[in-house]
């Protein structure tokens, strides 16, 4: 694939769940091998974008490019082998065994002259060794804590096997540690040669983690780039509200918003 195009852009976005739109004449880019977080204030419209170049909700006006190509064209199996979506709070099926879950993955790669393969139970075998989970294989899905049960819904996107993955608060309910652990998992993930974005809430975990940090306001927008350069008192201010300093992360050098509040 031509490093040079864009695995997923949007033009002139306009996505809306009533009258009013969320998102109005929205245009982004997302940089191939790159983990791009977006960040903003609640209802700013950041799911609602992820959920657009997902292809799980229909733009009321604009395009989702996929590849360069407009992703509306395409057929839901062939999106399907090359992104992958973790939704928030994914409901698993009753009693259903966390092997069986991940091998759900599989099936954009199936079809009635393709069934159960080789290749799927290889794909099956190493989402479970990336995310730790090889061990829980025969549990049942509803017995797992939450970090488990997270990095269990990571392995069934996994499973597709699809250059692009994206992720809607994918920490969402977890403590701390499981926080750490699951954007750990997809740092690693990144590094093998994924395009990951994500949706995050916490702005020091974005500029730990991303390589690409898009901050929205109002359903647009509003700057993007590295952490280092995105974030800045005044934005952080001027976008949610909140006076504050920034400093280097003690562990990593990243910035660090430190609240200016008592």
């Amino acid at each position: 694939m031509n490093a040079q195009v864009s695995p997923l852009a949007v033009e002139d976005l306009v996505m809306a769940y009533d009258e009013a739109p969320v998102i109005d004449g929205l245009d982004l880019a997302v940089e191939r091998g790159s983990f791009t977080v977006i960040v903003g204030p609640n209802g700013c419209g950041k799911s609602t974008l992820l959920r657009a170049l997902a292809r799980t909700m229909r733009p009321r006006a604009g395009r989702v490019l996929l590849d360069g190509a407009p992703i509306a064209g395409m057929r839901g199996k062939e999106v399907a082998r090359r992104v992958a979506l973790l939704p928030q709070s994914p409901i698993a099926p009753e009693a259903i065994t966390v092997g069986d879950l991940v091998a759900r993955g599989r099936y954009p790669h199936q079809g009635l002259l393709r069934q159960w393969s080789p290749d799927d139970a290889r794909a099956v075998a190493a989402a479970l060794e990336a995310t730790e989970t090889v061990e829980l294989r025969e549990r049942l899905v509803s017995s797992l804590s939450g970090g488990q049960r997270q990095r269990v819904w990571l392995a069934m996107a996994l499973a597709q096997e699809t250059e692009v993955l994206l992720l809607d608060e994918p920490t969402t309910f977890l403590d701390i540690a499981h926080q750490y652990e699951v954007l750990s998992l997809c740092s690693r993930l990144h590094a093998e040669g994924r395009t990951l974005v994500a949706v995050l809430h916490d702005l020091n975990q974005a500029a730990r983690y991303a390589t690409h940090l898009v901050v929205m306001r109002d359903g647009q927008v509003v700057a993007q780039g590295r952490p280092a350069e995105v974030i800045t008192a005044e934005l952080v201010e001027s976008v949610f509200g909140l006076p504050a300093r920034i400093v280097p992360d003690p562990v990593t050098a990243t910035p660090l918003v430190v609240p200016a509040v008592s």
